[in-house]
């Protein structure tokens, strides 16, 4: 299930810097992610490192991207060629 930030986000950036997918830009007006990208940290991490950083707890599971983690690996895969 890929990741989604909700209304709480308080546009700090922190997470942006976390992702190494590249799924989290600046949207307006908070920052959003981009569900092809996010694996959640899968294939890098035990967990999602933009949950990890984020001091107001506003990013949570997306219920519209619900993936295994069978999928998530074949998405890291796919993004860098591993």
């Amino acid at each position: 299930m890929a990741l989604i930030i909700n209304d709480e986000c308080i546009a700090c950036g922190v997470c942006v810097d976390e992702c190494p997918n590249e799924a989290i830009s600046e949207g307006d007006p908070i920052f959003v992610i981009n569900p092809d990208r996010c694996t959640e940290c899968v294939g890098f991490y035990d967990t999602p490192q933009c949950v990890e950083v984020c001091p107001v707890d506003a990013i949570v599971p997306d219920p519209e991207h619900q993936e295994t983690k069978e999928e998530l690996l074949a998405k890291k895969k796919r993004l860098h060629g591993e």
